[in-house]
């Protein structure tokens, strides 16, 4: 019998809406997260793609910033999909915004061009089984890491890592939620509850 877990999706700007049909249509309850308070009510977070710039904003505007690096840095798992990598880094090559430092990670933005230089390509994914089609929407790249992050993927032109894990916190440049591909959506969720 599987537990079901009670998962947030941050709602306030971005594809939060095919996160959670993804993570609905695998068994999990499902809220968005519009304020602070409400996250204490979930088991673990994702933060979507969208505008990164604009999540760091609302981000700020509702007061969600200290919960955030409170929780991660308690053990409460986090997972960023594109923006949301953006959203989790420790640095950024870019001077706006200013991420929440949750990984030790670098990350580049829009490492692949602008909207037009999208693409969908198929990964590796430790953890997962076979390969797991990867859409790729003005993508960051990940520059640099500690050696406290586990890269589970590589992108095979950049050679650069698009996929990370460190302790509870997980981080994508691809968006699973795109796909019919449920595989890494239930890999989130098997860090839910350890």
């Amino acid at each position: 019998m599987s537990i079901l877990h009670h998962v947030g999706v941050l709602a306030l700007q971005g594809d939060y809406a095919e996160h959670i049909d993804m993570l609905e249509s695998n068994g999990a309850n499902v809220s968005e997260i519009r304020l602070p308070d409400q996250l204490d009510e979930v088991d673990g977070l994702i933060i979507p793609g969208g505008e990164s710039t604009t999540i760091v904003q609302l981000i700020d505007i509702y007061n969600f910033r200290s919960k955030l690096v409170d929780m991660a840095s308690k053990g409460f798992p986090i997972w960023g999909t594109c923006a949301g990598m953006i959203v989790m880094a420790n640095e950024l090559t870019d001077k706006r915004p200013s991420p929440l430092q949750l990984m030790d990670i670098k990350v580049s933005r829009n490492a692949f061009g602008r909207q037009i230089d999208s693409f969908e390509e198929n990964i590796i994914f430790s953890g997962v089984e076979g390969e797991i089609p990867a859409v790729f929407i003005r993508a960051p790249i990940v520059i640099d890491t500690s050696a406290d992050v586990e890269i589970l993927s590589v992108e095979e032109h950049l050679s650069k890592p698009v996929a990370v894990k460190q302790g509870n916190l997980l981080a994508t440049s691809f968006h699973p939620e795109l796909t019919n591909d449920s595989r890494i959506h239930k890999y989130f969720l098997s860090m839910l509850g350890k």
